[in-house]
């Protein structure tokens, strides 16, 4: 089993891009491709909590929105 890699695109309320399975730093002259392999790994794994961290708030929607609107029993 691979390890879970993170999705193309913006990391949320960075100025950093994956595109092409590679980190670009995203400034004002340009994009620069970050090469240092620890702060790539860091930003990786960011990624993937901030993935894992959207999905667990979907559920948590989707959850509530299942639940009955008027609760028969009175009180909880």
């Amino acid at each position: 089993m691979s390890a879970p890699t993170p999705q193309q695109g913006r990391l949320a309320h960075a100025p950093v891009v994956l595109r092409g399975g590679r980190w670009w730093l995203d400034g004002g002259a340009g994009p620069i491709p970050a090469s240092d392999p620890a702060f790539t790994a860091a930003l990786d794994g960011f990624a993937l909590s901030m993935a894992a961290a959207d999905r667990a708030v979907a559920n948590l929607h989707i959850r509530q929105d299942e639940r009955p609107s008027v609760d028969p029993g009175g009180m909880r």
